[in-house]
């Protein structure tokens, strides 16, 4: 399936879930947020939220500093 993340084109293949998206993109769980056609999903609905052919994600990146 294809998908779009962060703007970018993307083929994944098998059923995905956004938390095993973000497994799979070596992402750490605690300093993302993820969008998912434009709707932000919450982090406890990651394991059972599908990721689906032609989806629009967005990876948000939380940085600390001062």
């Amino acid at each position: 399936m294809r998908v779009l993340i962060n703007g970018d084109e993307r083929e994944l293949s098998g059923s995905v879930t956004i938390t095993g998206l973000v497994e799979s993109l070596e992402l750490s769980s605690q300093r993302v947020a993820i969008e998912l056609n434009r709707n932000v999903i919450r982090k406890k609905d990651w394991p059972e939220t599908s990721v689906n052919d032609g989806d629009q994600i967005e990876v948000v990146h939380f940085v600390g500093g001062g």
